[in-house]
């Protein structure tokens, strides 16, 4: 599609339609020379960038900038410019009809960078100048960025500062010596909302006081009054993408994430770099030839094509559920899981048998179990999760497996009290940690290690206690302090044969301390 001969008698008459002006395709096209003649501006297109900009909408003030550039640019060059056009909308909330009834009615270029819209206006007969949209952009915020940068945190009346290292170890750092003020700070809101609009990105949420953008691998939040205190602005990115073969895990853990694990949950502090071994694993999962989804809100995993990401935000639960359970991916990344309605939906689909990968915020591997057991039945629960991969400091540092048996808790002694147990092992040792059942109307979740030290130290006092009553007994790890007072030391070492015999038979270090 391009320009044709313009019917018109004499000059030439150009309209631009929204795209054209929300993404500065009329002035470029004046300031390159490409265009030379009567600029007309529709009448609604003013009114629909004011109810922009009124909302707080970005978006709305980046459409009025660029029409008054175009007929500063009209000014100076001695080109006609006129605003036309019936305010009152014919055709709904679709500006776009009534700026192409507008061009055909005067025998104008209709200007787009819409390619439904240049198509709909050929087929009317109307000449058009159809402009691509420029994909690559080289955004001013990128200037803060360095190597090492993981976010830049800007607001006004403040020095720019960035966060810097990587996941569990950082440090913020100012990287200007000059405050920002609020025109740079909505010069660079509005770049980033025009570079979305041209296809750069998507803006995930734009409300009146906030704009959330997923912009490449910069994930940017705007601010503006009211909501917040002043204009600000923070820009998120991913330091790196490794492979997951870069975690170094053992080879007993990818056997299981490669023949097992259909219910992963990934769970760690914020900012400790979950999301980042998320989209490591769902990586490899696509590098082994299976079909990769994800849901996100902001979408801010950066993989290949292949993997289909899905919003929370443009999409219900309802529809979620709906597209996945029909599409049938083998794995669905959801990142991350904050409310009921997530981890509803995250269940609904693990028990549909599609393969769940969840992010949770949790500050112990246990922690993000328990987020699960007051929404569904725990005899449901190795079902839903059936591998917990902590992450601490970018590093796996704890794996977790979950099965069900029946038996008596640990720590029970009546046979009557057996019942359904939940068992949470450490999957590389092979360790009981936690046994989780319910108690009466209780869910106990008991940390058997624990229990089991606590009876371990018990017994050590009894039997130490009813050999020398006179001492006192201190355990710390694997090593039993024996505090004796000085009176009788000649008793004690009548019985250090003993007390060797029972430092082999409890597998501890025993050491006597005189005082």
């Amino acid at each position: 599609m391009g320009s044709r001969s313009v019917r018109t008698v004499g000059m030439s008459i150009y309209i631009p339609d929204t795209s054209a002006i929300s993404e500065g395709i009329i002035s470029r096209l004046i300031e390159s020379g490409r265009i030379r003649g009567r600029i007309v501006i529709h009448k609604a297109l003013l009114l629909y960038f004011e109810e922009l900009a009124n909302q707080g909408k970005t978006i709305g003030y980046v459409g009025l900038d660029e029409i008054r550039k175009v007929k500063k640019l009209c000014s100076s060059l001695d080109i006609p410019f006129e605003i036309l056009g019936d305010s009152r909308r014919r055709y709904g909330n679709n500006i776009d009809v009534d700026v192409r009834e507008l061009a055909l009615e005067m025998g104008a270029t209709l200007i787009t960078a819409n390619r439904v819209q240049a198509a709909l206006a050929e087929s009317m007969g109307i000449d058009v100048i159809f402009v691509r949209p420029v994909r690559e952009i080289r955004l001013s915020i990128e200037r803060f960025f360095d190597s090492e940068t993981m976010s830049v945190h800007l607001k006004e009346g403040t020095l720019p500062r960035a966060k810097k290292g990587r996941p569990g170890d950082w440090r913020i750092e100012v990287i200007g010596d000059r405050e920002l003020t609020r025109e740079e700070l909505e010069a660079i809101a509005n770049e980033v909302l025009e570079a979305a609009r041209m296809g750069n990105g998507f803006i995930e949420i734009d409300r009146a006081g906030s704009t959330i953008v997923q912009l490449g691998k910069y994930r940017i939040i705007i601010t503006k009054p009211p909501m917040s205190d002043g204009w600000e602005i923070t820009a998120v990115r991913p330091l790196a993408r490794p492979r997951l073969e870069e975690y170094n895990l053992p080879p007993k853990l990818l056997r299981r994430l490669e023949e097992r694990a259909e219910g992963i949950l990934i769970a760690g502090a914020p900012g400790m770099g979950k999301t980042t071994f998320a989209q490591a694993l769902a990586e490899y999962y696509l590098r082994k030839g299976k079909v990769i989804k994800t849901i996100e809100s902001p979408r801010d995993m950066y993989l290949p094509p292949e993997a289909t990401q899905y919003s929370k935000v443009y999409a219900s639960p309802e529809e979620l559920h709906d597209i996945l359970l029909l599409s049938r991916p083998d794995y669905t990344v959801f990142d991350e899981l904050r409310n009921d309605e997530d981890f509803k939906l995250y269940v609904d689909l693990r028990l549909a048998g599609i393969g769940m990968i969840g992010v949770v915020h949790a500050t112990t591997p246990i922690d993000a179990i328990q987020r699960f057991l007051r929404r569904v039945d725990l005899g449901e629960v190795p079902s839903i999760i059936d591998t917990v991969i902590f992450i601490d400091r970018g590093q796996v540092s704890k794996v977790y497996t979950l099965e069900m048996t029946v038996k008596l808790p640990t720590g029970l002694r009546e046979a009557e009290l057996s019942r359904p147990v939940v068992e949470v092992r450490d999957f590389l040792t092979g360790e009981l940690e936690y046994e989780i059942y319910t108690f009466g109307e209780q869910t106990m979740i008991v940390p058997v290690r624990t229990l089991r030290m606590q009876t371990v130290e018990n017994k050590i006092r009894k039997l130490i206690e009813r050999t020398m009553p006179y001492a006192q007994v201190t355990i710390s790890g694997n090593e039993v302090v024996i505090t004796v007072p000085r009176e009788y030391a000649s008793n004690v070492k009548k019985k250090i044969r003993r007390l060797r015999r029972l430092e082999n038979e409890l597998g501890m270090t025993l050491r006597l301390k005189l005082e």
